[in-house]
């Protein structure tokens, strides 16, 4: 996510919900269990680990086994020390301390949806942080003649590496929220990790490119192991046997193969949640569904003007359920007027939030049926919902609304497919379309009609489009 723009809205589960689920996830449910169990007796180091002596305990206590036992239990405690669930009493000796029940340990049976939802983004931000750490493994001859390490020898960047994770988070939160994503399924890993190396404008990948993908996929696969427990994506892992071959980089094999084989990530919705509590906290604009309920009609429909469009439905869905009909109506068509450029799109969200209000609006509709700005999606929303006595539009009405119409699908969407149909229709309909188009006084019309040239496919109707366009510009002094 390089630039600023707003990201399209998330819809995101209620925090009851989710805190039902933070609850349950694996970690963090082991640190509360090892929060309650830890008293005067308890033992830590003086970075306020478990001493090892008592990891065989802790373990127990969780119901571990194997090999990787005491490493999930001394990272279940590290969890419970760094969100608070228990607290390290002062001692004497320096080598070793003790601990007490934290205050936020209550937090989790006594307090609200949202302030357990807190202690679980602080187990979330210790994983991340370990996420970012080389495997212990690798320490090895990266010890300075002090016994420190040094980082130079690993040839690892924790600021650049932290970058990285957080760069991937936030293409698969990217990813799960739009519209044309995945949604609710689940992202291949080699796709993830060449969002990330393989440049937007490249073409066929090289073969260092492609070596740097795997090497990012492994990186990865790591990561999101550690990234499971805590609840923030669902994981299916690369497979081992995949890895045996090392002749053969996983990237390089992945066309020829069951892409699921190389490992498949999907966010939660408590990972949602967490990713834009995160986003959120570096600035980026990060709106969710249901954030514009309590606001005004100009809100909804200056915030809903870049949604998606089932977006902006589920949106404005949840809007209108907390009002009248009638007197929703009213403010809807109040906050459409005005002449500045984001106007035609506010009318078009308008018209759609007025086509899921009933029959009750009509008196709203009626009352605008005049207006130069509202007057001609009043006498469509009249018809389309059965009225009687609707008044016929008048020829520069009907002319008014279309140029609006065009000026709105184009901020919407841009040059798409739909709106270059659109174009080629209403040429066919209408003969002396662009001869009359261009007397249109729209403060978007001359950029309607250079649109409409750029989009028609036949040369002499471009031509005409193009030519309306000078004659607006030159018509309004620019």
């Amino acid at each position: 996510m390089s630039d600023s723009s707003p990201l399209p809205p998330v819809r995101l589960h209620p925090e009851a919900e989710l805190a039902r689920d933070a609850l349950a996830t694996p970690l963090l449910s082991r640190a509360a269990r090892l929060a309650r169990w830890a008293g005067p007796d308890t033992r830590i180091d003086a970075g306020g680990g478990l001493v090892e002596e008592q990891l065989p305990a802790a373990a127990e206590l969780l119901g571990l086994s194997g090999d990787d036992a005491a490493a999930f239990a001394s990272e279940a405690w590290r969890v419970a020390v760094d969100t608070g669930l228990v607290e390290i009493v002062d001692s004497e000796d320096e080598d070793e301390g003790t601990v007490t029940a934290g205050q936020d340990l209550a937090l989790l049976t006594q307090g609200s949806p949202h302030e357990v939802l807190a202690v679980w983004q602080e187990a979330l931000e210790t994983v991340l942080a370990d996420a970012s750490v080389p495997d212990l493994d690798d320490l090895e001859g990266a010890l300075d003649e002090s016994g420190e390490i040094d980082f130079s020898r690993l040839e690892w960047d924790p600021e650049a590496e932290a970058e990285f994770l957080d760069g991937v988070l936030g293409n698969l939160y990217l990813l799960t929220v739009s519209e044309d994503g995945p949604g609710d399924g689940p992202v291949p890993l080699p796709a993830l990790a060449a969002s990330m190396i393989v440049p937007s404008d490249m073409g066929e990948p090289t073969n260092d490119v492609l070596e740097q993908v795997s090497d990012a996929m492994m990186r990865l696969d790591d990561q999101f192991r550690l990234l499971e427990p805590v609840g923030l994506v669902e994981y299916q892992p690369v497979d081992e046997a995949l890895m045996a071959d090392t002749e053969e980089e996983p990237a390089a094999r992945a066309d020829d193969t069951d892409v699921s084989r190389y490992g498949m990530v999907r966010l939660t919705p408590l990972g949602l949640y967490g990713l834009r509590a995160r986003l959120l906290e570096a600035g980026v604009t990060a709106p969710a569904v249901g954030d514009l309920v309590d606001k005004g009609a100009d809100a909804l429909l200056d915030g809903t003007a870049t949604f998606p469009q089932a977006a902006a439905q589920a949106e404005t869905e949840q809007w209108l359920a907390r009002r009248e009909p009638l007197a929703a109506a009213r403010e809807l068509l109040a906050a459409a007027r005005g002449a500045d450029a984001g106007a035609p799109l506010r009318r078009l969200r308008c018209q759609q939030a007025l086509s899921l209000v009933g029959t009750e609006a009509e008196p709203a509709l009626r009352e605008v049926l005049d207006d130069p700005e509202l007057g001609g999606l009043a006498r469509v929303w009249l018809t389309e919902h059965g009225a009687s006595d609707v008044p016929a539009p008048s020829e520069t009405m009907i002319f008014w609304l279309t140029i609006d119409t065009i000026a709105a699908q184009l901020a919407a969407e841009g040059n798409s497919e739909e709106l270059r149909a659109l174009v080629q229709g209403l040429a066919a309909q209408h003969g002396g379309f662009f001869a009359a188009a261009w007397r249109v006084d729209h403060p978007a019309t001359a950029d309607v009609l250079e649109a409409m040239g750029r989009l028609h496919p036949d040369k002499r109707i471009a031509k005409e489009a193009r030519k309306a366009a000078f004659k607006a510009r030159s018509q309004h002094g620019g």
